[in-house]
């Protein structure tokens, strides 16, 4: 993979690993009422960012990533929010970056990313699920399209994966049955892109902000997917566009974290509020970070890992969001 594609994808190997870009916080109108706290936990055992994360039968797993000196990591550790422990899991069978994780009731699967290291990246299409009963990873059908830094969202028991890159941006949308381990083709992302987020809000798939490339164009891009119509309609945007965010989705509301656009990175916290369509600026992140995941267990939102600067700078921070 060649240089310039290199850092279109975020890795900007030499001449940003480290950068200290400008924290940057959100532009929408802010909560002063209840606008939730954050709340400092046990570190992850290691340091980790462009992670899969997702809640498994009350405990967070976080998957992958990048590690010490950047380069991929096959860990997998798990955090016990009544116990405020972590514990470490059998790795996954290859190492990966940029993959993203998801439940199906109890069953946790991890699609795609990255494998190789800090010089080339090569798009994988791998699908894995954690089987309890063996304490292994097995694998399932891969995803047609192989492709990294992708979103997924669970809709009626089945996982959409969205977006994503092999060499360029992608608008992909694949959708997978677990029953019979069959993907099927959805209509197409309106907006092709990486590093966005997805959550699953009141019978529709949300997809979340994103770019085209590090330095390229950062979207602020809501668009929302109908099921019955197999069609894709406009949300309210974000405040800011930006790629390496993380989502997650309550009852009411969706909440979006962190992210990082071209040398600066956010400490957003913003939630969409149905009844006035619109976004509204919470408690910041204490840890301004890009390149996370969220996962909600009981009425909390855990984000651990992440970049605290653009480019390379993995940290074990885990933080928790509660409004």
């Amino acid at each position: 993979m060649r240089v310039a594609r290199l850092l279109s994808l975020g890795l900007p190997v030499l001449l940003l690993a480290g950068c200290l870009g400008v924290s940057t916080p959100s532009s929408a109108p802010v909560d002063v009422a209840t606008p939730g706290t954050w709340t400092s936990l046990a570190p992850m055992p290691t340091p980790r960012q462009e992670v899969a994360v997702a809640a498994l039968r009350g405990h967070v797993w976080v998957i992958g990533g990048f590690g010490a000196a950047a380069e991929p990591t096959a860990a997998v550790e798990s955090y016990d929010p009544a116990a405020n422990e972590w514990t470490a899991q059998p790795a996954l069978p290859v190492a990966v970056h940029h993959a993203v994780a998801v439940t199906v009731g109890d069953r946790l699967f991890v699609l795609g990313g990255y494998t190789g290291g800090r010089v080339r990246w090569e798009p994988s299409g791998d699908m894995w699920e954690w089987n309890a009963a063996r304490g292994a990873w097995e694998p399932r059908a891969p995803m047609p399209t192989p492709r990294g830094a992708l979103a997924a969202a669970v809709l009626n028991g089945r996982i959409h994966a969205l977006g994503g890159a092999q060499r360029d941006p992608l608008n992909a949308h694949e959708v997978y049955d677990p029953a019979p381990n069959v993907w099927k083709t959805a209509n197409a992302l309106p907006t092709a892109r990486d590093h966005l987020a997805a959550v699953t809000f009141r019978g529709r798939v949300w997809a979340l902000g994103g770019r085209s490339s590090f330095l390229g164009s950062q979207y602020a891009n809501v668009e929302i997917y109908e099921p019955a119509a197999d069609a894709w309609r406009t949300g309210a945007p974000l405040p800011r566009g930006r790629g390496g965010l993380a989502a997650a989705a309550l009852p009411d509301r969706i909440l979006v974290f962190g992210g990082e656009a071209p040398f600066r990175i956010f400490d957003a916290t913003e939630m969409y509020e149905p009844a006035g369509d619109r976004w509204i600026a919470m408690a910041p992140m204490p840890t301004p970070r890009h390149g996370i995941g969220a996962a909600v267990v009981g009425a909390r939102v855990y984000v651990p890992g992440g970049g605290r600067e653009p480019g390379f700078a993995a940290t074990a921070v885990n933080e928790a969001y509660t409004r």
